[in-house]
């Protein structure tokens, strides 16, 4: 009984943290080139097929419990850097999407990270910045982006390669860049990721102006996920319940003399 009341908690901690990060996926539903996360589970292994801090040759042995599963455990999350769909935004000259595989550089106060949300705004000294969170463009030569603010914002012209021109002049070209191994990117908050000392290299996607991506976020099959989690995540409970009320009767009756 008391295997199952430990493969019972295990089941209902890995399906509350599959809620979370379902949960957190949600509500980032409208958050532009959000990548959301998915978790798997795992069986956990017996002490004595796992290992025992007894040592190899001290490791206990039992016929039954020993061939039983320790339950389940949670892999590290993977997050889905699939492309989202592009959403068109004619009144923004500043909204730019990568199409295909890239990310945009920006700087923030850790160092370089790493976004796809291509919504930037100019700040008052002409820095080209993210919309949320402020962080400073940076350019194919890692510098931060600036434009001519007396200019009007129709001047502004983004084409496929990130170059953005002001009338006739090239001012600069964004820099998109990938990496060979995208597991090692770890979201780094406000949408951002950070390389985790992966090394960039130029991205293959071209930039479309007046267009960012949408959230990576399939809000039908996550709600169904959601339910499924929480489902789940119940009978966990009531089986606990259930051996609870089994312990007690076997405590307490079965063991009494008449």
């Amino acid at each position: 009984m008391i295997q199952g009341l430990w493969q019972c908690a295990a089941g209902m901690q890995a399906q509350q943290v599959r809620q979370d990060v379902l949960a957190n996926n949600l509500a980032n539903l409208d958050t532009p080139g959000f990548k959301p996360d998915t978790v798997s589970f795992r069986e956990r292994l017996a002490a004595a097929r796992g290992g025992s801090v007894l040592g190899d040759d001290a490791r206990p042995a039992h016929a039954i419990l020993d061939d039983m599963s320790g339950g389940v455990g949670v892999t590290p999350r993977h997050t889905d850097f699939s492309a989202a769909a592009l959403t068109p935004s004619p009144g923004n000259p500043l909204d730019v999407a990568v199409d295909g595989d890239g990310f945009f550089a920006v700087r923030s106060a850790e160092g370089t990270r790493y976004t796809r949300n291509g919504r930037f705004a100019l700040r008052a000294d002409g820095a080209l910045v993210t919309a949320a969170g402020g962080f400073e463009v940076l350019d194919d030569a890692g510098r931060p982006v600036r434009l001519d603010r007396s200019a009007s914002a129709g001047s502004i012209a983004i084409d496929a390669n990130g170059t953005i021109r002001q009338g006739e002049v090239a001012v600069a070209r964004l820099g998109v860049v990938d990496f060979d191994d995208r597991s090692r990117l770890q979201k780094a908050g406000t949408n951002l990721f950070d390389a985790d000392g992966a090394r960039p290299r130029a991205g293959d996607g071209g930039v479309v102006q007046y267009a960012y991506e949408s959230s990576g976020v399939d809000p039908v099959a996550s709600l169904v996920r959601l339910i499924e989690a929480t489902r789940a995540y119940q009978v966990n409970a009531t089986m606990i319940s259930l051996q609870d009320q089994t312990l007690g009767r076997v405590v307490n009756d079965v063991g009494r003399l008449a």
